[in-house]
């Protein structure tokens, strides 16, 4: 009598011969469900698939943000171009900064940077 109250918990090798039995009586639901889960792996691991185009997004942005970058920076050299072209300050600024000339009778002193 004391039997009766308890359930008998199928081991693992029970439980796996059941669920096989389950997936060959249903054959179509079993097919389905197989046919779907390569496809799921096969569209987020394809070279095509959802990882791959995510990368692929990801390169698109820093592409796109060099190239700003690349404008911004142009635009800036061509400023500094029409300044040198017709401007005789800028000119004679970057002649004292950048190559150390001076006019006749000034001494120029350079300064160690640390």
């Amino acid at each position: 009598m004391e039997n009766q109250f308890y359930r008998k918990i199928p081991s693992s090798r029970h439980l796996f011969r059941d669920v096989l039995k389950k997936a060959l009586r249903n054959k179509k639901r079993t097919s389905i469900v197989l046919a779907s889960i390569v496809l799921v792996i096969y569209l987020t691991f394809d070279n095509k698939g959802i990882i791959a185009r995510i990368r692929l997004e990801s390169q698109k942005n820093q592409l796109e943000q060099k190239i700003l970058q690349a404008e911004a920076e142009t635009k800036e050299l061509q400023a500094q171009i029409k300044a040198l072209e017709g401007d005789k300050k800028t000119i004679e600024k970057i002649a004292r900064e950048k190559y150390g000339m001076a006019r006749d009778g000034e001494t120029v002193y350079r300064v160690k940077k640390d």
